[in-house]
């Protein structure tokens, strides 16, 4: 088994490389985001980052919100969600439950209270129905505040939800007046 410092620093690479800069190693994705993983794993040693298919197999495997996935056939892989290049992950609309929530930091608050949660350079916002998950998130753009979204309000307005296969919720965009603060 791989340190986990070292397979934590091989997911970042890994979202990096098929997220949003395939081209940086020269990696080709095809329009569902899968890459071959024989190119990968040639495009990263090529970069000065060997990585062997044991170890991208780990990488997958102990990811704790599982972002990659490897083809049924074990030869291509792609992340499951956040990209901020053009993918169509082929995820069909279906309904939300009541209530999701998402994450964010104090310094963000004024802004999304004003104009609401968008999806900015990603496809899509990011939203969990786990208070714990959003939690996690929030805490790593500074001071907590955890925010519920009346996803089944959202629903009944016409609003689209679609949930990633590590079981994110997506949705194009949160106005505000769909958004709580908790405290």
């Amino acid at each position: 088994m791989t340190n986990p410092s070292k397979l934590t620093t091989i997911s970042k690479f890994l979202s990096l490389v098929l997220r949003h800069q395939p081209q940086s190693i020269g990696l080709h994705l095809d329009t569902a985001g899968w890459a071959a993983i024989d190119e990968l794993l040639a495009r990263t040693a090529a970069a000065g980052k060997p990585l062997t298919r044991d170890v991208l197999q780990q990488v997958v495997d102990t990811s704790d919100k599982q972002r990659f996935q490897i083809s049924a056939d074990g030869q291509h892989i792609r992340a499951n969600q956040g990209h901020s290049i053009k993918v169509d992950l082929g995820l069909a609309a279906v309904p939300p439950p009541d209530v999701l929530y998402h994450g964010t930091a104090e310094r963000f608050l004024a802004s999304i209270l004003a104009e609401g949660l968008s999806k900015r350079e990603r496809h899509h916002v990011h939203l969990t129905e786990d208070r714990k998950v959003a939690a996690s998130v929030g805490r790593r753009y500074g001071q907590l505040v955890l925010l519920q979204v009346d996803a089944a309000q959202m629903a009944r307005d016409g609003r689209l939800f679609f949930r990633s296969d590590n079981n994110v919720w997506l949705t194009d965009a949160v106005p505000p007046h769909y958004l709580q603060v908790l405290r």
